[in-house]
């Protein structure tokens, strides 16, 4: 396993710098936050980047993410041309040497909170979902289209040497009427087996699936190990059927057990990137939320 860290670009209070001084760790995920959703990212800026993150003795591991446009996932007719601009990012990532995309095809809204500052006990602030505050908050939309995407994108990463790891939806579970798709076991299994490519992977985050009780993350880890291209390693503590608080990451704090969750990965050989993710805001710090020191 490679121990990496999101970077959120030189606004984020959470210095390269910063990072480089953490034990262990080796790797940057970052993106490029400033080009419109759908366009086609520039060669100057993904180098820019790298150099960037290379200055500070690191690498650049993974790239969280390159957003999926709405067109896209909502089957609209003017998807092709975003999914050619997709698939000119992901030739120019792989060209700077770059091998992992995380991305996600949660529609309209990407993860969702109902409170991105909840006070825990100790005084820490984290992120939190409560079902009844968020079913109050917005209508429905339509379908997705994962498929025809992925069968026109994975071609492109396998002759590139980018393996795309898409995220689960997070919470894996409907909001606001709104359809998801990757919110379980089986759903893993379908879509590995949409486009049977090794390059068709996942991002296993353990905090996202880990809210539903029928979730066991060590066994998701030994089960597809080999698709597995980047981890998000998150504890949680479930505080109802469909609530839950983001938790400090030792096992005992949540209702996850991190540790087996580790032992599985170490078990299957995964040697990919992994990052904490979701962490608490200690020491009254502030910053972008779920993302402190």
């Amino acid at each position: 396993m490679k121990m990496t860290f999101r970077w959120y670009g030189d606004s984020d209070p959470v210095t390269l710098k910063n990072i480089k001084q953490i034990p262990g760790m080796v790797g940057i995920v970052s993106a490029i936050y400033d080009i419109p959703v759908g366009e086609a990212w520039p060669m100057d800026k993904i180098v820019a980047l790298k150099n960037k993150v290379e200055e500070h003795g690191l690498k650049l591991s993974v790239i969280e993410s390159v957003p999926v446009h709405e067109d896209i996932k909502l089957g609209q007719s003017t998807r092709d041309q975003y999914i050619e601009n997709y698939k000119t990012t992901i030739r120019r990532l792989g060209e700077a040497g770059i091998k992992v995309i995380c991305y996600n095809f949660m529609p309209v809204f990407d993860w969702t909170r109902s409170d991105l500052a909840y006070e825990l006990p100790d005084g820490s602030n984290a992120l939190i979902f409560d079902e009844k505050i968020v079913e109050k908050m917005a209508p429905s939309t339509g379908e997705l289209n994962l498929e025809y995407f992925l069968k026109e994108i994975i071609p492109v990463a396998a002759e590139e040497d980018v393996k795309m790891a898409i995220h689960p939806d997070d919470p894996p579970w409907p909001i606001f009427g709104l359809s998801r798709i990757i919110t379980n076991e089986d759903n893993l299994e379908r879509l590995l087996k949409l486009v049977d490519n090794s390059y068709n992977g996942l991002t296993l985050c353990s905090g996202s699936l880990g809210v539903s009780k029928d979730s066991d993350m060590a066994r998701l880890a030994r089960r597809f190990g080999k698709r597995i291209h980047f981890s998000h390693m998150r504890n949680v503590k479930i505080t109802g059927a469909k609530s839950f608080e983001e938790a400090a990451h030792p096992s005992q704090h949540g209702s996850l057990d991190m540790v087996e969750i580790l032992k599985a990965y170490y078990e299957v050989g995964f040697d990919g990137p992994m990052r904490p993710d979701h962490r608490r805001m200690i020491w009254g710090e502030t910053g972008k939320a779920g993302y402190g020191l």
